[in-house]
């Protein structure tokens, strides 16, 4: 069984320590199960929060954990919609293996498949999904009660999901009524995302004397924008004169700001209830986006977004596009990672990642075997540093992208994109074009014809999970 003991390499370090000691050294504890928290935001973009500079949304909380924790500023979805992304996470497959490619709302896993919740399920850990699963609907071989979780709470289909105030709720396949509730996106008797959050936090409470992994994928701030009008967040910004709308016309952008900070609030309540638990020390927290951010609130005014989810509000820069594409705007993400006294606080990486590495990083933190058909690299040395872990953290030889119409590949700093099958693959160099601006395939020819063979070694057939009983599945908003 894998300790997680610091040590220092070599006398010198030692030494160094013993005569002048480190206002940053880690006192690492011997922690066999830490538990483990992984709250994912539906659509949070890499600016959206106060501590990137965000000039409206106030995100305490989020900026809190990011100095006490690491942030990464190159750790990258699996996808760039909503399902696959979601797939890559569980399975630790990129979207050339992994089963759930399509954005369609009933693809599933299939039977055999293994997730993160198996493999942590196999070591002890009592396993809850609280929130949007969207790798299989109730009926399916992709419930996620068959693939490791004790328990799941919130929506199986994903379009099920866009709707806050939705009829009903799934714990375990079944149907969990919402009185008061018609489908109406924007109103209703029962706000999902708050019974969704108190039962996430019962979960921990209820197994908070044996290791637990708590999975937290939220729907916010995706979906129809409607929310309680007496929420705190959303008080703060209803009398906003936004011009900035998308779906209704009125406090589109103002609900889907109050929902950011709602969240961030709801993290906050993550962190209090650990500590008032004393497991804070023994639990490691994961807070990101679950793929790039979408520039709502168009307008002429606003032609990229009026809160700018890819925009560096202190350089200008914008990444390229948005969710559901493969240029940086569909794939940058916020990823935060926390464990008091393990993880140095403050710290920023740099390490080139993605989804896939999630696996592989949590089946070496619990001494787990990593599934052969795994495609990731376990991050853990970046995260508790190489001398503690034993090895060097490995780096990827490319990073792999596709969807029915696009691929891309990450070789360092290259990113290759090939936008639609019908175009040619473009090349950009991020160092020196971040925006991905400048297609320079015709200036090295050489770069491109390896990513290029890269993509066609990643790639396999896609496979597809069933349906066991299509009558039980979703059937729309306003179906009981």
């Amino acid at each position: 069984m894998m300790r997680l003991l610091l040590r220092w390499v070599g006398t010198l370090g030692l030494w160094l320590l013993l005569t002048i000691g480190s206002p940053t050294t880690i006192k690492a504890e011997s922690i066999d199960k830490p538990n483990i928290v992984y709250i994912m935001m539906d659509e949070w973009g890499y600016f959206e929060s106060s501590g990137m500079g965000h000039p409206i949304l106030q995100t305490p909380n989020i900026d809190h954990m990011a100095r006490e924790g690491m942030r990464f500023t190159q750790f990258l979805a699996g996808g760039s919609v909503c399902a696959p992304t979601r797939s890559t996470l569980m399975t630790g497959q990129h979207t050339g293996h992994t089963t759930v490619r399509l954005n369609s709302g009933g693809a599933a896993l299939r039977a055999e498949d293994r997730t993160i919740a198996d493999m942590l399920h196999e070591r002890g850990y009592a396993t809850g999904g609280f929130g949007k699963w969207g790798l299989g609907d109730a009926g399916t071989t992709g419930v996620p009660e068959n693939h490791g979780f004790d328990t799941f709470f919130g929506y199986y289909h994903q379009v099920h999901a866009h709707v806050h105030y939705p009829r009903y709720l799934l714990r375990n396949s079944v149907k969990i009524p919402l009185q008061g509730n018609t489908g109406d996106p924007y109103v209703g008797d029962v706000f999902a995302d708050q019974l969704i959050h108190k039962a996430g936090l019962d979960f921990i409470r209820e197994n908070a004397q044996r290791p637990f992994f708590a999975y937290m994928p939220w729907t916010a701030p995706h979906g129809h924008w409607g929310m309680p009008k007496d929420d705190p967040a959303f008080v703060k910004y209803r009398d906003k004169a936004w011009d900035a709308t998308n779906q209704r016309g009125e406090l589109d952008a103002q609900t889907y700001a109050a929902m950011v900070e709602m969240v961030d609030r709801q993290v906050g309540e993550i962190f209090q209830l650990l500590r008032e638990l004393d497991l804070d020390r023994k639990t490691i927290v994961f807070v990101c986006g679950d793929n790039g951010g979408q520039a709502y609130f168009q307008n002429e005014r606003y032609p990229h977004g009026f809160l700018g989810p890819n925009l560096n509000p202190k350089t200008g820069e914008r990444f390229r596009a948005g969710k559901g594409s493969f240029y940086e705007g569909g794939l940058r993400i916020p990823f935060i990672v926390r464990w008091p006294g393990q993880i140095a606080p403050g710290s920023i990486s740099n390490h080139l990642g993605y989804f896939p590495d999630i696996l592989a990083t949590l089946s070496e933190l619990v001494d787990a075997p990593l599934d052969k058909n795994a495609d990731g690299i376990s991050i853990l040395p970046t995260l508790l540093g190489e001398a503690v872990v034993g090895h060097e953290q490995q780096e990827h030889s490319y990073l792999y992208w596709e969807d029915r119409k696009s691929v891309a590949v990450r070789m360092g700093h290259w990113k290759a994109v090939r936008p639609s099958q019908s175009a040619p693959f473009e090349l950009y160099d991020l160092n020196k074009d971040l925006e991905e601006r400048n297609n320079v395939a015709t200036r090295f020819p050489d770069v491109l014809e390896t990513m290029k063979s890269q993509a066609a070694e990643a790639h396999s057939a896609p496979t597809s999970g069933g349906v066991l009983d299509p009558s039980i599945g979703f059937k729309g908003h306003t179906a009981p």
